[in-house]
């Protein structure tokens, strides 16, 4: 592993341990067996190195979760025809829960960086990127929908699935005890779809 990687690997470590602001150079250099010079030289400051050590971290979690959703999904086309996608959907939020456990540190230490927007222009600009990418990404990955050909409904779909895992993660790291269940998620889907099926909303809705 070179210094680069191992600095990236060490920024990494020292968000779960210690969250972005209590997080030093010398915490970094220190972890990674490198001289404090290594990381202007390979990533230009200490702010660069830990935004990209979130966003990579975050990445890794995306590519866990689609490995876990791949598995969930059926062995074919007609295996879940006659599932009910809600009860599909709770599955897949079964297990997204469950990585919410064991990436708490992740998602405490972006929340962190959420605080530090208006201050440091530099990560407003990569929290602007990755979230654009999380959308189509997410698009792809829970809604089916590949951004190839449709690129619109993959970011729609994945603006939706992005506001509600911010949502839950929130509920989840200030109150985890309490916060929203798979069940309870789903159950909310349901009635929320139900309110737009009903008649008083189908004559609102402009033609």
């Amino acid at each position: 592993m070179g210094n680069r990687e191992a600095l990236l690997q060490a920024a990494k470590r020292c968000l779960f341990e210690q969250g972005y602001g209590n997080t030093t150079a010398r915490d970094i250099a220190t972890a990674a067996g490198t001289s404090l010079a290594a990381i202007g030289y390979h990533y230009g400051s200490t702010e660069a190195l830990l935004n990209a050590a979130m966003i990579e971290a975050m990445g890794e979690w995306g590519d866990q979760i689609a490995v876990t959703l791949a598995q969930e999904a059926p062995a074919d086309d007609t295996a879940g025809a006659d599932e009910d996608p809600l009860s599909h959907f709770q599955r897949f939020w079964e297990r997204v829960l469950e990585s919410f456990a064991d990436q708490r540190q992740i998602w405490a230490a972006s929340f962190e960086l959420f605080g530090l927007v208006d201050r440091v222009p530099e990560i407003r600009r990569q929290l602007a990127v990755a979230t654009e990418e999380s959308r189509v990404g997410l698009g792809e990955l829970f809604g089916g929908v590949d951004p190839a050909t449709d690129l619109e409904r993959a970011r729609a779909v994945g603006s939706f699935y992005h506001a509600l895992i911010s949502g839950v993660i929130a509920q989840w790291l200030i109150d985890p005890e309490r916060a929203p269940t798979a069940e309870q998620i789903t159950e909310g889907l349901r009635i929320v779809a139900a309110i737009g099926r009903t008649p008083a909303a189908a004559e609102a809705t402009p033609h």
